[in-house]
């Protein structure tokens, strides 16, 4: 996991998605235009919440949240997701 000097604001997470699956079940190589969005990340930084909306991870869990959830953002070259804690549909 990756030390960033960043601080979200309130209800935000700064998750690092995981990698993209670049190869299937079976051997089968994707090519980087036909894969898929990852939908889950590590935690890497959390704003401290509202008293109407407190956080609820912590940073380093591992998270699952929806294909379009957050926004992409660059960070010391490092490419990251900004998103709510509303958008994260729970950790694994």
């Amino acid at each position: 996991m990756s030390k960033v000097n960043f601080k979200p604001n309130e209800d935000r997470v700064l998750v690092q998605a995981a990698e993209a699956e670049s190869k299937t079940a079976s051997g089968i190589i994707i090519p980087d235009t036909a894969q898929e969005k990852p939908q889950e990340g590590s935690v890497i930084a959390v704003g401290g919440g509202t008293s109407e909306k407190p956080v609820t991870v912590k940073v380093g869990d591992k998270i699952l949240y929806g294909k379009y959830s957050g926004t992409e953002i660059m960070i010391d070259g490092k490419e990251y997701l900004i998103m709510r804690n509303s958008d994260i549909f729970g950790t694994i």
